[in-house]
């Protein structure tokens, strides 16, 4: 059951993900195509997530709180220099 499950969520976070990249390739601004490599890179997580549930690895959990710190700080950076370079345009 459990299985069944996850191979649902694997087939639906893949799915996003496939629109995630078009968004990516086609966003008409940086900000559009940073949003979109943010949520491919929390995609990628869910991703690692189900992974686990299916293998029973607990360790794979860590790796994910890893990423998403990551994730975290490198979206924030980001903010802050787009807030940053608007400013100077204006």
């Amino acid at each position: 059951m459990i299985e069944t499950g996850a191979t649902i969520a694997f087939v639906i976070v893949i799915i996003a993900g496939f629109l995630a990249f078009l968004r990516l390739v086609k966003g008409p601004t940086l900000p559009d195509r940073i949003v979109a490599l943010d949520f491919l890179a929390s995609l990628t997580m869910a991703v690692i997530i189900i992974f686990s549930v299916i293998s029973g690895h607990e360790v794979f959990v860590d790796i994910v709180m890893i990423i998403s710190l990551v994730l975290f700080l490198g979206t924030v950076t980001i903010a802050l220099y787009l807030k940053k370079k608007e400013n100077n345009d204006n």
